[in-house]
């Protein structure tokens, strides 16, 4: 065999064996199914940092609402279905380890998250990732238009002003929703909260099943003014629709979005490479470009519109009343107010 046959032979076996190769690391790559309820507009950011250190996991990612990702894993209960749970509420990932779901796991670097934005057992439950707060949306050509004042707390929005001009998310379906009719029962004690929210109700003219939608709703000028997160009020004005965001004086309510490892027969070790690094430094800095508090401390600036110390802006926040009263709450607020809820 001459000289141009063996090289010949040589490179076809060589891309055979690639070929082999590259069939043998798409049969072993593993996919992970992932929960979150975090912004359609923050995932595709995060997930090229995760793919382009792990190009051998497929990520499919189930996203909507904290109440609609809650009420998903409670039903799947007996046949889970998620790997895991990713920057979904605190508050909702307590209820799946009172029923059994999570599966708990002790990422790489936990050392460095703080204590309250993580769960207290040694091997954590459930590990957060950042914070996000209430803020009002607010649409400064609509309300300069119907010459109504811009609120700049909780007290302002029962102003008889604003009848029929605020939209709020419904807790039931709704993080944001959520985390704000906690915080007014927490700051005011139930029954002041309650008749609170029953004078709100009076001004509002529909309840979303969006923690967004409030925001867009209000940059959009359908409503001028719309209690919801800070985050999406800043990505409204981006857009260049005239929002400024307004954090209420008395404080904002807020949650940690966490994350934790669905217990199932099999656990695959991709989804507890997706939990170690959804708390690396390199995503934590991206996670801080447009939220202020993190699990831990970055070298990143305050992003522009929070205040000077956000951290000083939350409420005190007991996640585990709130964890405990979720389903109580939710059901009494359904009961009084649920016939401004949009259609699901």
């Amino acid at each position: 065999m001459n000289k141009i046959w063996k090289r010949f032979l040589m490179s076809i076996l060589a891309l055979l064996t690639l070929g082999l190769f590259c069939g043998i690391q798409n049969v072993i790559a593993e996919d992970l199914l992932v929960y979150t309820a975090l912004e359609d507009d923050e995932i595709p950011r995060y997930l090229a940092l995760f793919k382009k250190s792990h190009p051998d996991i497929n990520v499919k990612i189930v996203r909507d609402s904290t109440g609609i990702i809650t009420a998903k894993v409670l039903a799947e209960k007996d046949n889970p279905r998620a790997d895991l749970v990713w920057g979904t509420a605190a508050t909702s990932l307590m209820l799946f380890d009172q029923a059994g779901i999570v599966e708990p796991y002790k990422p790489q670097g936990l050392s460095r998250v703080r204590a309250k934005m993580r769960d207290s057992n040694p091997v954590p439950h459930w590990v957060g990732i950042k914070a996000w707060m209430t803020g009002f949306c607010v649409n400064t050509e609509e309300v300069k238009y119907m010459k109504l004042p811009v609120p700049k707390n909780f007290e302002d929005l029962l102003n008889p002003v604003y009848k029929g001009q605020l939209v709020m998310p419904n807790p039931a379906s709704s993080g944001t929703g959520f985390l704000t009719v906690s915080a007014i029962l927490q700051m005011k004690g139930e029954a002041k909260g309650w008749e609170y929210l029953s004078k709100l109700h009076e001004n509002i003219a529909r309840y979303t099943h969006s923690g967004s939608k409030p925001c867009k709703i209000a940059g959009a000028g359908e409503l001028p003014i719309g209690i919801s997160f800070a985050y999406r009020g800043f990505m409204q004005k981006k857009k260049g629709e005239p929002v400024v965001t307004v954090f209420p004086e008395e404080g904002s309510g807020w949650d940690v979005e966490a994350n934790c490892l669905i217990k199932k027969p099999g656990i695959k070790k991709a989804a507890k490479t997706f939990l170690d690094w959804a708390i690396s430094p390199e995503v934590m800095k991206e996670y801080a470009k447009v939220y202020p508090v993190t699990a831990y401390s970055t070298d990143m600036p305050i992003p522009d519109g929070f205040p000077k110390q956000p951290e000083k802006q939350l409420i005190e926040n007991d996640f585990q009343w709130a964890a405990a009263n979720r389903r109580r709450i939710l059901a009494e607020w359904s009961k009084r107010y649920d016939g401004k809820s949009d259609a699901k």
